[in-house]
Formats: C-alpha cells, structure tokens, sequence
C-alpha cells in the first residue's frame, strides 16, 4: 500500500494553519471594535459587533474576508517592524563631526 503524500507546509505564509476565528479574535484584541470598524468599515464590525456574527458575514463574503486577512498580516508585519526598532541600537550620532 502506497504511503501518503505529504501534506505541504508554508513556513513563511503567516496565515497557514490560522482559523479565521484566530484571525478575528486578533484583531479585535488589537484594535478593539471601534479601531476594527475604522479600518474595514462592515456593519458586522460596528453594529453590534461579535466574533460569532462577524465570521457568519465573512465566511460569505470572500472580499471582505480578503479585507481581514490583509489587516491582519498588516498588524503582523507592523509588529514585527515596531519589535525591530526597539531592538536594534540607535546609531551612534556626532561621530565625525567636527
């Protein structure tokens, strides 16, 4: 019997293997639901605003799931550029001057 092939992993695709519920719930405990509906104004988002109903709406409607998507991997590479600031040391000022 012939094995399986094996299943294809995406090391750099930062959404592999996140449900769109993990998506969301990041968002929202980044933005918060008024900072969500500023950024992707969808009525699932601003009237009466909850996981359950917004992935009802985004499970349908494939523009707007694409719309969280990109936020998300927005708020990821934004992370991980403020993280480089702090990290990295600040260049050394005045030398040579003078």
């Amino acid at each position: 019997m012939p094995e399986p092939p094996p299943v294809p992993t995406q090391p750099r695709n930062p959404l592999h293997g996140m449900t769109l519920e993990a998506v969301v719930a990041a968002l929202v405990a980044h933005y918060g639901w008024p900072g969500l509906s500023e950024r992707i104004p969808l009525r699932c988002f601003t009237s009466e605003p909850s996981v359950a109903s917004s992935l009802k709406f985004l499970r349908k409607t494939p523009w707007a799931r694409e719309k969280v998507e990109a936020l998300y991997l927005f708020m990821l590479r934004d992370a991980a550029r403020a993280q480089r600031i702090r990290v990295s040391p600040s260049p050394a000022r005045g030398r040579g001057q003078g």
